[in-house]
């Protein structure tokens, strides 16, 4: 097997971040002009639907010069019984990279283990390092800095895993606020930790929501009720929603505090209105970002 990189984690370009978040800066910006994929083709696995993950890659692909090819659930012997290995193995002889949005994070891992190109996670359950260097992006934009603090609040899911890793990473400090039981995962908090007393990163976990939204530069929250987890819906409602991001929350946060989501939203469940639509929401940038930012990752993996 060839040497390759993949984006399976934040932490496997843990050292890269600063370099990356500077190209999507730089293709935001319009500095960087050329085709560098051109005549390279990525194979985008689509097991879980999308808006902003499909389109951005595939604009990002054809500003990049190369192409992209959409793979859905009924486009693929993948999802019929056919195993990962021989898809990857497969998939590695036609294109020069492999995309993949799916649930489960062993299926990735897998896929990349056997795959001889560069595997990128478009999301899993475990994380979704692709939003969260969007999101740092837009920190950066709006703020200025990274030296800020970032407040998550509700269901403790993939985002807010890879916010959890990508903060401690970069040095920015973050606390997030979920009922007991829906925290972020046990293995990717102790790992941001360690890795934040060597970055000076402040990370908190705890139940308490106004506690993390008090003077916070950033609110960041995200849906209550993921795919695959419709089963539980009025369970999470019910359990989450002292968690809602309205008004009377924001008005705790430091004055010029930016709200951030990253969509779809539902309005009225982990938003109220007069937040995702006021003034100091800033996730339709944040969306656009997905865009920049999925070109600086597949200048970086695939150039």
């Amino acid at each position: 097997m060839k040497s390759k990189k993949d984006l399976l984690s934040i932490l496997d370009i843990r050292d890269e971040i600063p370099e990356i978040l500077d190209l999507a800066i730089k293709f935001k910006n319009d500095e960087i002009t050329d085709k560098p994929l051109e005549g390279k083709s990525l194979a985008m696995i689509f097991q879980k639907s999308s808006t902003r993950t499909r389109v951005s890659f595939e604009v990002g692909m054809y500003e990049l010069g190369g192409n992209s090819l959409f793979l859905s659930s009924s486009d693929l012997q993948l999802f019929r019984g056919e195993p990962i290995s021989d898809t990857a193995k497969v998939l590695s002889r036609y294109v020069d990279g492999i995309m993949i949005r799916t649930f489960e994070h062993q299926d990735l891992v897998e896929l990349s283990n056997e795959a001889d190109v560069p595997v990128i996670n478009g999301l899993t359950n475990l994380e979704h390092p692709c939003q969260a260097l969007a999101d740092t992006q837009t920190i950066l934009e709006k703020k200025g800095s990274l030296n800020v603090k970032l407040a998550y609040v509700g269901d403790g899911n993939n985002v807010c895993n890879s916010l959890l890793l990508i903060s401690a990473c970069l040095g920015m400090d973050i606390s997030i606020a979920t009922p007991k039981g829906y925290e972020p995962d046990e293995d990717i908090v102790n790992e941001a930790k360690s890795i934040s007393k060597e970055t000076g990163s402040k990370v908190q976990i705890t139940d308490r929501v106004e506690d993390v939204v008090s003077d916070a530069d950033v609110v960041y929250t995200d849906v209550w009720v993921s795919m695959g987890d419709e089963e539980e819906k009025e369970k999470r409602r019910n359990d989450l929603l002292k968690y809602q991001v309205n008004g009377e929350l924001m008005n705790l946060a430091s004055k010029d505090a930016i709200f951030m989501h990253c969509l779809p939203a539902i309005r009225g469940e982990e938003v109220g209105s007069e937040v995702i639509d006021g003034s100091q929401s800033v996730v339709i940038d944040q969306a656009e970002n997905r865009l920049h930012a999925q070109k600086a990752i597949l200048y970086y993996l695939m150039k």
